[in-house]
């Protein structure tokens, strides 16, 4: 990986750079302008993850570089601050290490740190291990856990110690709207949360004046667009595989007060293959699918993109808003989806300033 390099004066350039890469690799489907969403420049990362790294007395965070001289080896980068991530964080990588540095049952074998940080300064540290974690480390790590004002999760070898919980409330509002959402260790969540904001809020406006019809999303998460967008369907049917996150999106439906939408557990292929017939159990008929009048269908799939199955698939529905972060397998699908509907939005959301990543989205209407 290459490790960003924070320059708040070249922002907007380093922006300007990714319009126009963006612009160039949709032109052939001829889309409306370009809707570009800045971030904020630094600071913006509220989860990140660093190894430890152990020199003598010394131990410090480091990340890795392929060397440029030797590519087939990398270089250990000491970082003793990282710009990107939230300011919690930030503060949070010195204070840590200065606790544990002099205290050999807090920091032998310890070779991973995990921050997970929201808006509001909420952290969640979780410290990885080659030991096994006793009761005198659980009991040291309770007092860390209070000198730091953070909780702690010890993990090692076939071990997760939760002291406090496992997850942190994200707080985001939008439209004039304040969401919820239980954030947990190890699970994937938006990490700009400034941008996981703007993206709701797009998402929220290309799908306005659908009262009366229903919304299916696949590749759901914790529930992250299920929330914001429930209000704007009569009701909301959305699909993730992972058990983590729909248990999540679930609790996200009930802190939300949001009783029009489910969460059901289930691969985006098989509900497809539902969608077409498929009986696939009792709990697809708890679904009750010919109830649902569906107008729209969301996706935000892997980096992978989709299958041309699932392409196909998408082809049925008069509306599909498709949130997308690897703009070279979004345009991949787009060769399809294109076939039978026209580019009615697309926004680029700079989701990891100071790197190559592009978040985008794209609003598809069906052709008439």
């Amino acid at each position: 990986m290459s490790i960003p390099v924070v320059d708040r004066a070249r922002y907007d350039q380093q922006l300007d750079a990714k319009r126009e890469r963006i612009t160039e690799r949709f032109a052939r489907f001829s889309p409306p302008a370009l809707e570009v969403y800045a971030s904020p420049p630094d600071h913006y990362r509220q989860r990140c993850e660093f190894r430890i790294w152990h020199e003598g007395e010394d131990l410090f965070y480091a990340m890795f570089e392929v060397d440029r001289e030797d590519p087939g080896k990398k270089q250990v980068i000491r970082l003793d601050d990282f710009p990107v991530a939230s300011r919690r964080i930030n503060a949070l990588m010195p204070a840590l290490l200065d606790a544990i540095r002099d205290d050999s049952l807090m920091r032998r074998k310890l070779f991973q740190v995990e921050f997970l940080t929201t808006l509001a300064g909420e952290a969640l540290v979780t410290l990885i291990y080659h030991r096994p974690l006793d009761d005198a480390w659980e009991s040291r790590a309770r007092q860390l856990q209070e000198q730091l004002g953070v909780m702690i999760i010890g993990r090692a070898r076939k071990q997760r110690l939760v002291l406090a919980r496992d997850h942190v409330w994200e707080r985001l509002e939008v439209d004039g709207h304040e969401f919820v959402y239980q954030q947990v260790e190890n699970s994937f969540t938006q990490p700009n949360a400034e941008i996981c904001r703007t993206m709701l809020s797009w998402a929220r406006d290309v799908t306005r004046d659908s009262q009366d019809a229903d919304l299916v999303e696949l590749y759901c998460g914790n529930g992250n667009f299920t929330v914001a967008l429930a209000e704007n369907f009569r009701r909301v049917l959305a699909t993730e595989i992972s058990r983590t996150s729909v248990a999540s999106a679930r609790e996200n439906l009930a802190a939300n007060g949001i009783e029009n939408a489910v969460i059901g557990r289930m691969s985006a292929e098989d509900f497809a293959a539902a969608l077409k017939g498929d009986k696939g159990g009792r709990r697809v008929a708890e679904w009750a699918l010919d109830d649902y009048d569906f107008s729209t269908v969301l996706v935000d799939p892997p980096r992978a993109g989709l299958d041309e199955a699932s392409c196909r698939q998408l082809s049925d529905y008069p509306r599909i808003v498709y949130i997308s972060c690897n703009p070279q397998t979004l345009a991949d699908n787009l060769e399809t989806l294109a076939e039978t509907h026209e580019i009615r939005r697309l926004a680029l959301f700079d989701q990891f300033p100071w790197t190559h990543h592009c978040e985008c989205g794209v609003l598809l209407e069906k052709r008439r």
